[in-house]
């Protein structure tokens, strides 16, 4: 049997269509990618990254600084940013680029990658800059990383509500081949769009690993109908036109830019299907295993219809009112917050005939799918089974759930014999140095010296990040 050569720098090879690498080498493949497509199309643009680590990207630094070589010579830049909030400054100024006449190249892409507290604080700067615009031929994604679960934070976050309250279009990436796919055509639609386009990833996103297939030479961007939207930024620019060119033209067109690129997929669609679920991101695969672990398989033969939706706000009217034809009941499937539940009764109030729209409560407000910590494929499928058996009803289903109920409060009386809680590594300064002096109180701040607050120690409390 024949082998090729195989190397650990192929996953930075441009021109291989399969390649094996985590979630986070994919983000440094990204811009690698985007540049050869720029190229190709006779367009001599640059990259530029910029952020500040935490998890789950707290791992884009070392892997870009791994790759300084590949990265170096397609023209991109990498940079860590002293704190969020400088970094998302740097990456607008990189989109003034064309704006000046001794501009070396045609445009720059860039992407900005932080924790969800990162976000919060650079809050201001994604207002100004996304109402200032993008580029034409530069592009911005935002990427947040959010952890769900709280594993490694202080409070659990979501991002997308502060894109929203930014105005960035919100794009949300389910497994490592969408952090290619939706990041192309993230740069691809803030170009359309001159809009700075929110990119959600979470742990389970970018700290897993896959065999990736992606043929660059067979990826397409599909312009909208129309002329160019003509949203992109511009010098001078008064506030209160921003605004208008924002809501009026630049979101607008995002959606314009989804549509004709279906990256809001109906993935099931089987003939006089009568119940639908719409799953988000990450959501999306928890959903199928959840009807695997039924007894569906994908739901076809239940007669289930599936959207998956990337572009979770705001959400294309067009792709909803295609998916909700037909059907009698729709379950949101989406973590956290219900941004997407309330943008579809929003979208599908006005029709007179529109099925039951479900998520974080059933019918008689009780409640369905939690909006707290992140949802497992156990939980899903406990949750559609209640709702499904109206339309699939049968033995098996009901098998399939006495024994998933089961074995789910076989977990519940489990009892936890032990417990360990974080502590100092061995040999860390920290360990000395967060001991109060006797009679003294301390305060901590976001850091290892947080775990000194559940220590035999007198420290009391902690702040957000920078306020100690």
């Amino acid at each position: 049997m024949k082998h090729s050569a195989v190397t650990l720098d192929d996953k930075f090879n441009t021109g291989l269509d399969r390649v094996y690498l985590t979630g986070t080498q994919a983000l440094v493949r990204l811009p690698l990618l985007q540049r050869r497509r720029d190229l190709a199309a006779g367009l001599n643009t640059a990259g530029y990254v910029s952020g500040y680590r935490g998890s789950p990207l707290g791992q884009v630094d070392i892997q870009m600084w791994a790759a300084r070589r590949h990265i170096e010579a397609n023209h991109i830049v990498f940079r860590s940013g002293v704190n969020e909030e400088l970094a998302a400054t740097a990456i607008w100024g990189t989109q003034q680029v064309p704006l000046l006449r001794e501009a070396k190249y045609d445009g720059v892409f860039a992407y900005w990658y932080g924790k969800g507290p990162g976000v919060d604080r650079s809050g201001d700067v994604f207002k100004h800059a996304n109402y200032a615009g993008s580029a034409r031929n530069g592009g911005v994604l935002l990427m947040a990383g959010d952890d769900h679960a709280c594993k490694s934070s202080t409070i659990p976050h979501q991002s997308e509500l502060a894109f929203v309250a930014a105005a960035c279009p919100v794009l949300v990436p389910a497994d490592v081949r969408d952090l290619l796919e939706l990041g192309l055509h993230g740069w691809a639609m803030s170009r359309w769009s001159g809009r700075y386009i929110g990119f959600k990833t979470v742990a389970d996103v970018v700290d897993s690993s896959a065999s990736v297939a992606f043929d660059l030479a067979a990826f397409h961007v599909r312009t909208p109908e129309g002329p160019h939207p003509g949203a992109n930024i511009r010098l001078p620019d008064l506030p209160l036109e921003q605004e208008a060119r924002v809501f009026q033209v630049g979101l607008p067109a995002a959606q314009a830019y989804a549509r004709a690129n279906r990256l809001d997929r109906v993935v099931v669609d089987p003939p006089g299907a009568r119940f639908g679920i719409l799953a988000v991101g990450k959501s999306y695969h928890d959903t199928r295993q959840a009807l695997a672990e039924l007894g569906l398989g994908d739901g076809a033969r239940a007669g289930i219809r599936i959207l998956k939706l990337a572009l979770a706000w705001p959400v294309d009217p067009e792709i909803v009112a295609y998916f909700a034809a037909g059907l009698d009941e729709i379950v949101v499937v989406e973590e956290k917050a219900p941004l997407v539940e309330q943008q579809l009764r929003d979208i599908l109030y006005a029709h007179a005939v529109r099925p039951r729209i479900l998520g974080k409560t059933d019918p008689a407000g009780a409640p369905l799918l939690k909006r707290h910590g992140d949802l497992s494929a156990a939980e899903i499928a406990l949750a559609l089974a209640r709702r499904i058996e109206r339309f699939a009803d049968g033995e098996s289903l009901r098998a399939r759930v006495a024994f998933l109920t089961e074995q789910a409060a076989g977990l519940d009386r489990t009892p936890v014999t032990a417990s360990r809680r974080p502590f100092f590594c061995s040999g860390c300064p920290h360990n000395t140095s967060t001991r109060v002096i006797d009679g003294s109180r301390a305060l901590g701040g976001i850091g290892c010296h947080t775990l000194a607050v559940w220590m035999d120690r007198s420290t009391d409390t902690f702040s957000q990040m920078g306020g100690e």
